[in-house]
């Protein structure tokens, strides 16, 4: 087992350990002197994993009960929103029990984001089941829900109580599923640690689950770093978001129905580095990126992406940040007026 203390305003625990899902309720009966617990799942996950989870919570001890909604970004909306917290208060859960997101990262955003908000705060642990989630939305804080107007516009930030990731959970997704996942593994290595983008070139899609304890534990140590310098994503944790910004914008051209959050920042990150950083950075970029079958581009317009932009929730006082890596292991934060972006990305 590896573990890594993430010092933020609440402190946690990010536990690393194949297997670990099965020891959920050991571990989850140490932070908490509760043992009442909910279960926020989607109908996959549920299926796959929720008898394990629930076994090992009530062989701890626990009164639990589970909740499943239907898979899919599409659920990351206020409907199910009222529908979880609907069933936080039928199941009688108060602010010193425990609520538990078992999932991938809309899994994780909408749990996160009932924790925050039911009575005004619940404490919550992060079971995430997917590569993006435990290398990247399960670590920092930040929840949210999407609105008809954008993609994560309505949130908070939440700490979780706890992470567990298991890396064998890993083994039940699709290869859509884990390319979608490695759009932010490469990212990481693009924004901070170019060994690490080294070791990402090595491999491919095929070949990556020899080194994937190696990629959990890297990123969220990345993420680590970050978080604990900028909490609240007023400075450096912008670096984050680097192929973001068109890459949300992307998500929602597409209705967030055929277009996945790994793909577009997949994407993201090649176009704007395509455009601002030397030639051979982005060569190197886009073989990576192929080489873990994401897209490097698009054929939409960019006038047709650039309205939602600027529904970007980066943008402030008539700007926009956006993120730029011209060295591999460094990132910078550029802000401009937003149109001056899309002058930018136009050109």
């Amino acid at each position: 087992m590896k573990s890594i203390n993430v010092k933020t305003s609440h402190p946690y625990e990010v536990i690393i350990e194949r297997g670990s899902i099965s020891k959920c309720g050991e571990y989850i009966s140490k932070i908490t002197s509760s043992r009442k617990a909910v279960v926020i799942t989607d109908d996959i996950v549920g299926g796959l994993y929720g008898d394990t989870v629930l076994s090992s919570l009530k062989n701890s001890g626990f009164e639990c009960t589970m909740f499943a909604f239907h898979n899919g970004e599409q659920s990351k909306c206020l409907s199910v929103f009222g529908e979880i917290t609907d069933y936080l208060c039928k199941a009688g859960i108060t602010r010193s029990d425990i609520i538990i997101a078992l999932g991938g990262g809309v899994v994780g955003d909408i749990t996160g984001f009932a924790a925050a908000t039911y009575l005004r705060g619940v404490d919550f642990v992060q079971i995430p089941t997917t590569l993006l989630s435990q290398v990247d939305s399960s670590v920092g804080g930040k929840t949210a829900i999407d609105i008809t107007g954008g993609k994560n516009l309505v949130g908070a930030f939440k700490q979780p109580a706890l992470v567990i990731c298991d890396s064998d959970t890993l083994k039940s997704l699709p290869a859509e599923t884990l390319a979608d996942g490695m759009a932010e593994v490469i990212k990481y290595g693009m924004i901070k640690n170019g060994s690490f983008f080294e070791l990402l070139e090595s491999h491919d899609l095929d070949s990556v689950d020899e080194i994937m304890d190696e990629i959990v534990y890297t990123c969220v140590d990345i993420k680590r770093e970050v978080v604990e310098h900028d909490e609240f994503d007023r400075g450096e944790r912008m670096i984050l978001n680097f192929g973001h910004t068109l890459g949300h914008a992307l998500e929602a051209w597409h209705n967030y129905t055929d277009y996945t959050h790994g793909m577009g920042v997949a994407a993201g990150m090649c176009m704007i580095t395509d455009r601002l950083a030397p030639a051979d950075i982005s060569e190197r970029l886009r073989k990576c990126v192929e080489s873990y079958r994401l897209p490097t581009g698009t054929d939409i317009p960019m006038k047709e992406l650039l309205p939602f932009c600027s529904k970007d929730k980066k943008r402030e006082y008539g700007e926009i940040s956006y993120i730029v890596c011209k060295t591999i292991g460094k990132a910078d934060i550029v802000k401009v007026a937003v149109e001056e972006f899309s002058r930018l990305m136009e050109g």
